[in-house]
């Protein structure tokens, strides 16, 4: 089929993407940013701006005839020196509904990152293209989802007739959580879990998932407190485990005050707090998490628990303890929050799952399983009668290429 011609050229503006809660002009076009700068400024952590910055459940959302589409955009992908290489970031177009294509840009910048001294060296990349023809004729909803694991700057939209920004009357859901939340180990984006339940239930996504981040910064729930939202959810555990970031006696007033301040801008929206999915190696083991180097002498990334499970005792947190906390936290608040609701994450990602989908680098789920708990956290959820259930209109996934 010959490319048709582009004749329109459309620079891309808030006005055209959903899920962006903040936009970076930069010198090459604009930057997606999913937390505010002040955030960021007072986190001043390079691991923060590294996934805040990659526009997991973002997506460019037009109404338009145009049968080709090219977004023209510069990425930066991130490695770790000794580490197998992480695939390459995927755009995902879906067109009504259905998933029609799926490309990468061929030009980024990459930047490597020496794990035992921090250090990084850039490569310097280039503007490039990723481009969609044989689209159907006539008006359409077009939704080209950016990828989940890369940044990327945005410069302009090229298309063979006029785009303007699709209306989305769908419910809000605005969602934080770990790298599992932010899509680690899944193959494209519109196949993260989160994406999967949006999908599924009818609701339009805004994704606070942070790898590595998702640690009850009071920033992110300032954050959460001032973004708008029909639903909200918060999966609180693993990062504050691999981190050991802090002992029992902090944590539940770490909970408190993060949900205090997501409710003082949210006081009677439907709030789900979700506990960790199965990870058997910080089960009952605390951490920091690391790097199994034996695995990567053999050219394979796997996580191991460092900790000790009788540091339990000292206060050290496990998935366990966070599981039995989060349960009391929640059940003693909901008293006087009849909107608050828990969700065990052991229900999404169990022992039995483990047993058919084991997590093939000890801590993220692979796609197979991203669905997996994508599908169940709809039903659970987002369903009628569930926590998290607005009025909808019937919800589907994008149907495979």
């Amino acid at each position: 089929m010959t490319a048709r011609l582009h004749t329109h050229t459309t620079p891309v503006t808030a006005d055209l993407l959903r899920g962006a809660p903040e936009l970076e002009q930069t010198p090459t076009g604009v930057r997606v940013h999913r937390l505010p700068a002040r955030a960021l400024a007072q986190a001043a952590d390079p691991q923060l701006a590294m996934v805040e910055s990659q526009p997991s459940g973002v997506r460019l959302a037009v109404t338009t005839a145009a049968t080709s589409i090219e977004l023209r955009a510069l990425a930066t992908r991130f490695g770790f020196r000794g580490a197998p290489a992480r695939p390459l970031g995927v755009f995902d177009l879906v067109v009504d509904g259905r998933l029609v294509g799926q490309g990468s840009l061929a030009s980024a910048t990459v930047v490597t990152i020496d794990m035992a001294t921090g250090s990084r060296e850039v490569a310097e990349g280039g503007v490039d293209g990723v481009r969609f023809d044989g689209l159907p004729d006539g008006e359409k909803s077009v939704e080209l989802w950016l990828p989940h694991n890369e940044t990327v700057e945005l410069v302009e939209l090229r298309t063979d007739a006029p785009v303007r920004p699709s209306a989305d009357r769908r419910p809000v859901w605005l969602h934080h959580g770990s790298s599992i939340s932010q899509g680690s180990n899944a193959l494209r984006p519109t196949g993260i879990w989160p994406a999967v339940a949006a999908a599924l239930g009818g609701v339009d996504l805004v994704n606070l998932g942070f790898g590595g981040s998702a640690l009850l910064d009071p920033f992110t729930a300032r954050a959460m407190r001032d973004t708008p939202a029909d639903l909200i959810s918060l999966k609180i555990g693993i990062n504050l485990v691999n981190t050991d970031l802090m002992r029992l006696r902090a944590f539940g007033p770490a909970v408190h005050g993060f949900l205090d301040t997501v409710r003082d801008g949210h006081p009677d929206t439907p709030l789900l707090v979700i506990s960790p999915i199965l990870c058997p190696i910080h089960e009952d083991t605390p951490g920091p998490g690391a790097f199994d180097t034996d695995a990567l002498a053999e050219g394979q990334l796997r996580f191991r628990a460092t900790g000790d499970p009788a540091e339990r005792a000292a206060g050290k947190l496990t998935l366990t303890v966070i599981r039995e906390q989060l349960a009391r936290i929640v059940r003693e608040r909901a008293a006087d929050d009849p909107n608050l609701h828990h969700l065990d994450g052991l229900e999404l990602y169990g022992h039995a799952d483990a047993e058919e989908l084991p997590l093939p680098d000890r801590l993220h789920p692979d796609s197979a399983t991203h669905r997996r708990i994508g599908e169940r956290f709809a039903k659970l959820a987002l369903a009628p009668g569930a926590p998290l259930a607005p009025s909808l209109r019937p919800g589907r996934l994008p149907l495979e290429v």
